[in-house]
């Protein structure tokens, strides 16, 4: 039985975006059937156009879909990726995720496999409470938490967060990140498997 895995990333430089496409890789290698979709730019153009590195990487996404309610019904599994905004899920993803009432409301949202990743600027700028606070959210849909835990050596190699992979902006995606964030939507691709079951 196919799992429906959606990938689901904000990035502001291309970090979340580079994670995303790991995770989506990693994902299909895992069987899994992938939606690699991207949360709408909700900042003002002037703020966006201002800096050339978000301007850059907003061109860049332009031909990934934007995340719709419908994707989120489609999907048996979720895995987001976003920065931490100080300390927080940036404003985008909270706008879509505050799109998702009716989802919620039918329990669409429900019982499916959930898991989260991060970035900072630094390697303690608030990504634990970031993905914590996704979490939270994800209890009140009724969704499956599916953190990575200590279940795959990568993760030690990577710093050891047991809530979801973490990266710092500007760090190199060397073997040892692609192997943590592969076994993070391995995993999650997993439990989603087992739910459906």
């Amino acid at each position: 039985m196919s799992v429906k895995l959606a990938v689901l990333f904000y990035s502001t430089y291309g970090t979340n975006h580079q994670m995303a496409e790991i995770a989506a890789e990693a994902g299909r290698a895992a069987g899994a059937e992938v939606k690699l979709l991207r949360i709408a730019e909700t900042a003002p153009d002037a703020v966006v156009n201002g800096q050339d590195a978000w301007k850059a990487q907003v061109e860049k996404a332009a031909d990934i879909p934007v995340a719709t309610p419908e994707d989120m019904e489609w999907a048996d599994a979720y895995l987001f990726s976003a920065p931490t905004r100080f300390g927080a899920a940036p404003s985008q993803l909270r706008a879509f995720i505050d799109t998702l009432g009716g989802q919620w409301g039918s329990g669409k949202l429900a019982n499916k496999a959930v898991s989260a990743m991060t970035s900072a600027q630094n390697p303690h700028g608030g990504q634990e409470a970031t993905i914590l606070g996704l979490y939270t959210t994800f209890m009140h849909w009724g969704s499956i938490i599916v953190a990575p835990g200590y279940t795959d050596p990568a993760l030690f190699a990577t710093g050891g967060n047991p809530y979801g992979y973490s990266h710092t902006q500007g760090a190199e995606f060397d073997d040892k990140a692609r192997a943590s964030i592969g076994h993070q939507a391995k995993r999650t691709v997993e439990i989603a498997a087992k739910l459906k079951g």
